[in-house]
């Protein structure tokens, strides 16, 4: 006689985290690199023999296109993290259609 056919079992999802991409180090430098460059460009600006206006208007700039290039990486990351966890929900459900596919059932 012919063995009975088992249902497939349901595979859960981990609940762990998205692991982190990018090390400590990796980190460190962009953090410092970030310091440098702002002091390097407040320097820049504080010795420039211009206008204390000019000086201003571009200490300004400078802050204006910092908190816009934040803005523009968070923007992005989250919409990276949305795409993430739209694509664990979808393969979540197709891990359940699977699972309670039974193809030795009977069409008609």
């Amino acid at each position: 006689m012919w063995p009975v056919p088992r249902r497939p079992t349901l595979v859960p999802m981990s609940d762990t985290p998205v692991k982190q991409q990018s090390t400590t180090a990796f980190y460190g430098q962009a953090v410092a690199s970030f310091a440098v460059a702002m002091i390097a460009t407040a320097v820049g600006i504080y010795n420039l023999q211009a206008d204390a206006w000019v000086r201003a208007f571009l200490a300004v700039a400078v802050l204006y296109l910092v908190t816009s290039a934040f803005t523009l990486a968070k923007i992005i990351r989250d919409r990276q993290e949305a795409g993430q966890i739209i694509s664990r929900v979808d393969q979540a459900r197709l891990d359940k259609l699977l699972a309670e596919h039974d193809p030795f059932e009977k069409l008609g």
